[in-house]
């Protein structure tokens, strides 16, 4: 059997590949129509990511767990799936003020392949060795192979080598009994079932990527203590809309009224989490500073510790 042969016997078992005849004729469908379907198609995707709670939850705590010990977060990718860990990866730092450096996004074929398809990157597992080895990935961190058929080359190679050097590793795919969930420490298969369009994973299991991915790193942010409830107090404000929205944030923590906001955020350098302690625990900018050290950034805990904190 050749290997275009053997390929095309792999993709005929997965759920993600599945040709649906009852879609044979939509390109006949009048545009409302499809759009109706597609629309539809997209309203099961909660459910099939629903169904996978549970592990995503163990893996979520596994994942904080090193983290507060300074371990990073590493997604690795192709084509979409890469897209979807790059992009969550980027939107951290602006909203968690994490280091650039603490959630990264691996892409096969490289930053390039974000904006233009390199299809055959995801064949080598070898460039996913060599990416986390540029990295020095190490027991502290966490490696998620990111893959819709769960048997991409590029997300499989890099959840074992990623074992190889003692790291945690998740694996998340859109199929049932996946080459890489059974490689990783933690599998997570949202099966979304075949796509409108044969094959075209950008669309539901993409969809599906983005939401587990939105759970992973938004719950472990707030396991770091990188949220006050639901406010995002560690949030960077770097143009007028964030520095808007900074006072805002704090302004709803702590219901103190402008004139306090203000002396708060100047007397903490502009840092959120730091102003609604200033004015929560009645301490000054350093003192804030401190408390939050001793608390490993945890709002609620510095407060604990504040010296006459308002209740």
């Amino acid at each position: 059997m050749t290997a275009h042969a053997d390929l095309r016997t792999q993709l005929d078992t997965l759920t993600t590949e599945a040709f649906r005849p009852e879609l044979a004729e939509i390109d006949r469908l009048s545009t409302l129509d499809i759009a109706r379907t597609m629309n539809a198609e997209d309203a099961t995707v909660a459910a099939a990511v629903a169904a996978q709670l549970p592990p995503i939850a163990a893996a979520v705590d596994a994942i904080a767990e090193r983290m507060a010990r300074g371990g990073r977060l590493v997604y690795a990718g192709a084509g979409t799936a890469g897209r979807m860990g790059v992009l969550d990866a980027s939107e951290c730092p602006p909203t968690f003020n994490t280091d650039p450096g603490d959630v990264i996004g691996l892409i096969a074929g490289g930053p390039s392949a974000m904006v233009k398809a390199v299809e055959g990157a995801e064949d080598s597992p070898e460039s996913a060795v060599a990416d986390l080895t540029a990295l020095e990935i190490g027991p502290r961190d966490t490696v998620v192979g990111i893959s819709a058929s769960g048997r991409t080359p590029y997300a499989i190679g890099a959840v074992e080598f990623a074992r190889t050097r003692g790291a945690l590793t998740v694996g998340l795919s859109c199929n049932a009994g996946s080459a890489l969930a059974a490689a990783a420490d933690h599998g997570i298969e949202v099966v979304v079932g075949p796509e409108l369009l044969t094959g075209s994973t950008r669309l539901k299991a993409g969809t599906a990527q983005k939401l587990v991915l939105n759970l992973i790193s938004t719950i472990t942010m707030i396991r770091l203590g990188k949220t006050y409830g639901n406010l995002m107090v560690d949030m960077r404000s770097t143009n007028e809309k964030l520095r808007a929205r900074a006072r805002r944030i704090v302004a709803l923590a702590t219901g103190a009224p402008d004139e306090e906001i203000e002396a708060a955020l100047a007397a903490t350098g502009g840092e959120v989490k730091n102003a609604v302690l200033v004015v929560l625990g009645g301490v000054d900018g350093p003192t804030a500073a401190e408390l939050l050290a001793a608390s490993r950034g945890h709002l609620r805990a510095a407060l604990e510790l504040a010296p006459t904190p308002r209740r």
